[in-house]
């Protein structure tokens, strides 16, 4: 531990005490948490989480160091991460450097010392929300001010700051165009190791320039903030599903695949994060353990989305129920909200990608 005071303070006045392990300026995000043991540097690295402050409830973190490898992005995405204990060591014949060398390489602030299991269980009970974190004994009335001044996650698009500035290839066989909403790397690699050539596109590549690559099939991808702020890609999605090019969205593409058919999205209380979610696909009745980053989600249940009849929910959530899969009636479009890409893991949604390939090569 340091001897740098320093806290994190909520947005309904709520603050928790902790320690900088070295000098940081009050940075601003929505503080959320996510129960993954393990994974840190994807979790870091994943461009979903622009924007957030992380909580991890593993008591420590840091432990088997950073490798670039298994990055999700090229540097980190998160606002700030907020932890019990940072291993001042590490031990992998993988790593090459270490967790708060990294995070300090890109400027991100980290405060260690918090009762993380505190924080965890209030943001459970009044829900995510903005906050900030910061050097000092004790918030100021200057930064209580500056915090409910900052801009909440409602209503931010998020995924056009996430995306690639331009297009770019990878891989052999038949085109897939995917749309990089704040795309994690392992997808692009899933996608490549099915044995597709992947075109890459910002997320506002209109339909017409999709059309002029003549792909086999389209992908949207995960990426940060709100779903219905993202308006210029409901449009595109229809267009091109009505082409009948398959198409296959996860987590922010799942949602604006039922935002384009005439659903809605709503923001859930504390989101779902992590590494053990159980989901039931409906027409299996199998469970499987999933990996999973949002915030928002397609309102619904078992019985079908309200205002979009063409959408079948094909998979739910059995901790509270939210749509997890869905899929179009009459054309080849289908999306779940949880990662089957996940990496670490778990790996029990993979085929995923084998139903897409299958979907294309028809």
């Amino acid at each position: 531990m340091t001897e740098r005071p320093a806290f994190v303070l909520l947005e309904d006045g709520t603050w928790y005490a902790g320690t900088a392990p070295r000098s940081i300026t009050p940075t601003f995000g929505e503080v959320v948490f996510t129960t993954n043991l393990t994974g840190y540097q994807e979790t870091f690295s994943d461009p979903s989480f622009l924007g957030q402050i992380i909580v991890m409830t593993a008591p420590m973190i840091g432990n088997y160091g950073v490798n670039f490898e298994d990055m999700e992005s090229r540097r980190p995405q998160v606002s700030g991460v907020v932890c019990r204990e940072l291993s001042r060591n590490y031990s992998s014949w993988r790593a090459e450097m270490g967790l708060g060398e990294w995070l300090a390489e890109s400027n991100i602030p980290l405060i260690e010392g918090v009762d993380t299991r505190r924080l965890t269980r209030h943001i459970r009970e009044r829900g995510a929300m903005r906050g900030v974190i910061a050097e000092g004994a004790e918030p100021t009335e200057e930064l209580k001010r500056q915090l409910l001044a900052s801009p909440s996650m409602e209503g931010l698009d998020l995924a056009s700051l996430a995306s690639v500035e331009a297009s770019h290839v990878e891989g052999e066989g038949p085109l897939v165009v995917a749309f990089d909403f704040g795309m994690k790397r392992n997808i692009v690699r899933m996608l490549v190791g099915q044995g597709l050539k992947v075109a890459v596109v910002p997320a506002e590549t209109t339909a017409d320039q999709v059309r002029a690559m003549n792909p086999k099939g389209i992908f949207l991808s995960n990426g940060p903030g709100d779903p219905a702020a993202v308006t210029y890609a409901f449009g595109t999605i229809r267009d091109l599903a009505q082409d009948g090019i398959p198409t296959f969205g996860i987590c922010l593409g799942h949602q604006l695949i039922g935002l384009a058919f005439g659903g809605q999205t709503a923001k859930m209380p504390y989101g779902h994060r992590g590494g053990n979610h159980p989901v039931r696909d409906l027409l299996t009745g199998h469970v499987l353990i999933t990996t999973q980053n949002h915030g928002f989600a397609v309102e619904g249940d078992e019985n079908g989305i309200p205002g979009a009849p063409d959408l079948e929910v094909t998979h739910i959530n059995l901790n509270d129920g939210t749509v997890e899969g869905l899929r179009h009636r009459e054309l080849p479009v289908f999306a779940v909200q949880y990662h089957p890409e996940a990496a670490p893991g778990p790996h029990d949604a993979y085929p995923h990608f084998d139903q897409f390939r299958r979907a294309l090569l028809g």
